[in-house]
C-alpha cells in the first residue's frame, strides 16, 4: 500500500480493506463482488492475492462474507450482519453531529451476574466502541445524542436485559468539563486528531495545487483516508465543544476529512466501478 494509507493505527489489515471496499462500493452493485474484482481493488491497495483470499477466509468465518455464485462467477456477498455494520458506520462517520449542552446526557447503568464475564465484556466493549465514557463501575455516560443508537444496537446484540438507559441532565456539584476530562481520554484523542491532520493535510494541499487525482490513484487515497478516519468518530462521542480544550483539534480534522471525502469519494467510486464491470 502507498505510504500514505497508514494510518495512526498502523497499518490496516487487509481484512479492513475488504470490508472498507464492500462499504464503498458493493452495496450498489447489488451487495456482491466478484473474486476477480476484488483481487484487482485489492491489488490496487497494495495487497496480493495470498493475503486476499486468507482474509476472506477469515471474514466467511466470522460470517461476515458469504459465497456466491452471480452469472457463472464466483465471488461474495456481506452477511445481514455485515450489512447492518456497515450502516451504522455511515451513520456515525459521515452522520454523526457534535452534541450541545442542551442534548443533555444518554445514561447506561447495567448490572451482570459474575457467571455471565463473557456478556459484562461485550457489553462493556459495545458501549466503548459507542463513544460512550466510564462514569463508575456499571455506569456509563455518553451525549444524548447517542440514546437511540446505543438502545438499538444493545438490543440487537441481545444485551438489553442487563441494561437500564436513561435520559439525564449534570445537576451538580463538579465542573462538568474536568469531569468530561475524567470520564474520556481527551488527551489520547486529541493526539490522535493531530497526527490524522498531519498525516493528511499534505494530500489536501496537493489537490489544491494539482487538482483531484483519478483513477487507481483517487481509489488508494480514498482508502487510506478512510481507513485513517473512520475510527475516530467512534472514539470521539461527539462532546459539547463547551466541555472541551479550547481549540479542540477534532474540529481541525473533522473539516479536512470532510474536504478530502468531498473531493476523493466520487472519483474512487468511478475507479471501483470501472474495475468491476471490466
Amino acid at each position: 500500500m502507498s505510504s500514505g494509507a497508514a494510518s495512526q493505527f498502523g497499518e490496516p489489515q487487509p481484512r479492513r480493506l475488504i470490508v472498507t471496499i464492500y462499504g464503498l462500493c458493493a452495496r450498489d452493485e447489488g451487495n456482491w463482488l466478484s473474486v476477480a474484482s476484488l483481487l484487482r481493488m485489492m491489488s490496487d491497495l497494495g495487497v496480493d492475492g495470498q493475503a486476499v483470499r486468507s482474509s476472506v477466509s477469515r471474514l466467511k468465518r466470522r460470517d461476515m462474507l458469504r459465497s456466491l455464485h452471480r452469472s457463472g462467477a464466483a465471488g461474495y456477498a456481506l452477511s445481514p450482519a455485515s450489512l447492518d455494520v456497515l450502516r451504522e458506520g455511515d451513520a456515525r462517520i459521515f452522520g454523526t453531529r457534535r452534541a450541545t449542552l442542551g442534548d443533555g446526557w444518554a445514561l447506561v447503568v447495567f448490572s451482570v451476574p459474575e457467571t455471565q464475564r463473557a456478556k459484562r465484556h461485550e457489553l462493556r466493549t459495545r458501549l466503548a466502541h459507542l463513544g460512550f465514557g466510564t462514569v463508575a463501575p456499571g455506569v456509563w455516560l455518553a451525549p444524548g445524542t447517542l440514546a437511540c443508537v446505543a438502545k438499538e444496537t444493545l438490543a440487537r446484540r441481545q444485551l438489553a436485559g442487563y441494561v437500564d438507559i436513561f435520559r439525564a441532565d449534570h445537576l451538580g456539584y463538579a465542573d462538568l468539563a474536568d469531569r468530561v476530562r475524567q470520564w474520556w481520554d481527551l488527551d489520547g484523542l486529541s493526539a490522535k486528531y493531530t497526527q490524522f491532520t498531519e498525516r493528511y493535510q499534505p494530500l489536501a494541499r496537493r489537490i489544491a495545487a494539482h487538482g483531484v487525482p483519478a483513477g487507481q490513484q483517487a481509489f488508494r487515497d480514498y482508502a487510506s483516508t478512510l481507513i485513517a478516519w473512520q475510527r475516530l468518530p467512534y472514539l470521539d462521542p461527539g462532546l459539547p465543544l463547551e466541555l472541551l480544550p479550547a481549540d479542540w483539534s477534532g474540529v481541525t480534522a473533522g473539516h479536512l476529512f470532510a474536504e478530502l471525502n468531498g473531493h476523493l469519494h466520487e472519483p474512487a467510486l468511478r475507479h471501483a466501478v470501472s474495475v468491476i464491470h471490466a
